[in-house]
């Protein structure tokens, strides 16, 4: 005999409510994000702007190509923003996940903004190194310096989320990054008024770019597979999670047709067919492989039972779904 009440699973409101209350529980808290995102989108604004009249003042392509970073983060920091509060929008009729997703789309959308804003920076720097330009070193020291402060600060109203989501990662890595970039500026300004190597200007827009690139990498292929629908970062896989929910429940004969996604930065979910002996099980056996569920990262489980001789995968007339 076999229970196929729900194709995709046995997934009732009570039983799937356990798991559901556990993922919440490691959600950064959006007001305080908001509120994170809010003051640091304002802050590094202000600075975007006091630093791109500076470079275009005193000739720096170091400066505007550190300002044109830090532009990118501002948007970055305006589209996660945007991700958080869409992400708590209720489901409906014709989203009936809400707009959780949007979170994957907007880390992705990010990863993009700063490939781009690699290549405008290269082109830059190319350009100085075939015509280096004189420029005040002292002057361009003194404005990476506050950037340092700037970047610093809003890495720091990040840290405490930087593991639970990432949209919030992203945001920590851009701008810890950009404070290593400011700290590099300030190098350059000093070795350019010391020395008058003009040629370190363009050197250093180089090496923002390579910061920019290697502390992307990552986000971008962590979003592609999140909006591939792959395994996420973090959630062990399939053969790995079977080996572990059957050692952890005796009872559970075999765990397959496991499939696993994000439905945003910070919540996942699977599907599965498991295998007991007997019916009167079932309700046990659900509460305990969906709390092993939730240990491993897995907030959201459907679970549909087989059991042996029955009407189940191993008779072949397993559903498709």
């Amino acid at each position: 005999m076999t229970k196929k009440r729900e194709c995709a699973g046995t997934h009732r409101h009570g039983d799937s409510h356990e798991g559901h209350a556990h993922g919440h529980s490691h959600v950064p808290s959006v007001d305080r994000l908001g509120k994170a995102f809010v003051l640091g989108i304002v802050l590094n604004m202000v600075y975007v702007a006091v630093e791109f009249a500076a470079g275009f003042f005193l000739d720096s392509v170091s400066l505007i190509s550190d300002a044109g970073h830090n532009l990118s983060d501002v948007v970055s920091l305006v589209l996660a923003l945007l991700a958080f509060r869409l992400a708590q929008v209720k489901p409906n009729a014709k989203y009936t996940y809400g707009y959780k997703k949007s979170t994957v789309l907007v880390s992705l959308l990010n990863a993009c903004i700063l490939l781009l804003a690699v290549g405008v920076i290269v082109w830059e720097s190319i350009g100085k190194l075939r015509d280096p330009q004189p420029v005040q070193g002292g002057a361009i020291a003194w404005v990476a310096g506050v950037g340092i402060v700037i970047n610093a600060f809003t890495a720091w109203l990040f840290m405490k989320d930087r593991k639970r989501d990432l949209n919030v990662k992203g945001a920590f890595l851009h701008m810890v990054a950009d404070a290593l970039v400011s700290l590099g500026v300030v190098v350059s300004g000093i070795v350019i008024g010391a020395t008058g190597w003009y040629v370190i200007d363009p050197v250093i827009g180089l090496v923002i770019a390579g910061v920019i690139l290697v502390s992307t990498t990552h986000l971008l292929f962590d979003s592609l597979r999140l909006s591939l629908d792959g395994v996420p970062a973090g959630v062990a896989a399939p053969d790995e999670l079977r080996r572990r929910i059957m050692e952890a429940e005796p009872a559970v004969r075999d765990i397959h047709h496991i499939h696993v996604w994000a439905l945003s930065t910070t919540e996942n979910a699977l599907t599965a067919h498991v295998v007991i002996d007997s019916a009167v099980e079932e309700g046990r056996v659900k509460a305990a492989v969906k709390g092993e569920l939730a240990q491993l990262g897995i907030s959201h489980s459907t679970l549909e039972f087989e059991y042996p001789g029955g009407n189940s995968c191993a008779s072949g007339t397993c559903c498709s779904c």
